[in-house]
């Protein structure tokens, strides 16, 4: 829990700066260009932090999210490296199942997942021992446990999720405040923005998850880039 202490009281940007400073070069950022990590990327760049910043391309994204993620390029001052899947992996699994297998079940979803995101994100992370993540704990009932400080055993990384706490009034509130360009799918009930076959817009009164994967049993939402593991740092 040293971070934890270390850190305990600050503010999300000196908490940033202070471990930017700490794990200098050691640090890197992910952004799926979603409301939160806009949010991070601007507090990034306000402190004119060198921080690395990268994003998975899984090649199933909307036409808004590339959109977001030129205007952001544009905006900030920051180089965002993109991974994208094995493409030998891809090809085996849709010429085995089809393009649009991971409807079929729970398994075959979770193995697309696999191949296009967690294991890009594994080269992503490879020689880094700090990474930041968008994560909020409103965004789910799975996330209720995260803590600012966790460890990611599947990783070996600890994770820092500066917007925990955050409301989505609160993302919101910032956005507008600062002028921070956004996905304008938010603006469409779309809460969670992740690949366009997988994502849909929710309704009034659902909850913030109802629109990833909708198909599926709310137990099984996550597609393993965060698993959490409790705190250990």
């Amino acid at each position: 829990m040293r971070l934890s202490n270390t850190y305990l009281g600050l503010t999300v940007e000196a908490t940033t700066a202070g471990l930017f400073v700490e794990f200098e070069g050691q640090i890197v950022f992910s952004t799926s260009f979603g409301i939160e990590d806009q949010v991070i990327m601007d507090l990034i760049s306000k402190k004119n932090l060198a921080i690395d910043v990268f994003t998975l391309d899984t090649g199933r994204l909307f036409p808004e999210t590339y959109s977001t993620w030129s205007a952001t390029l544009s905006k900030y001052d920051l180089p965002i490296k993109s991974y994208a899947p094995n493409a030998e992996s891809i090809g085996q699994f849709v010429g085995s199942f089809g393009p649009n297998a991971f409807y079929d079940s729970v398994e075959k979803r979770k193995e697309c997942c696999k191949i296009r995101k967690v294991e890009p994100l594994q080269r992503a992370l490879k020689g880094h021992k700090i990474w930041i993540t968008g994560i909020r704990s409103e965004q789910s009932t799975n996330r209720n446990a995260n803590e600012i400080f966790e460890w990611d055993a599947n990783n070996q990384i600890i994770k820092y999720n500066p917007l925990l706490n955050w409301t989505f009034e609160d993302v919101k509130a910032y956005i507008k405040l600062n002028k921070v360009p956004y996905n304008p799918l938010h603006d469409k009930g779309f809460v969670s923005i992740g690949c366009q076959p997988c994502t849909r817009a929710i309704q009034p009164g659902e909850d913030f998850r109802a629109g990833r994967w909708w198909w599926e049993d709310n137990s099984q939402k996550e597609c393993g880039l965060h698993v959490h593991e409790g705190a250990k740092s």
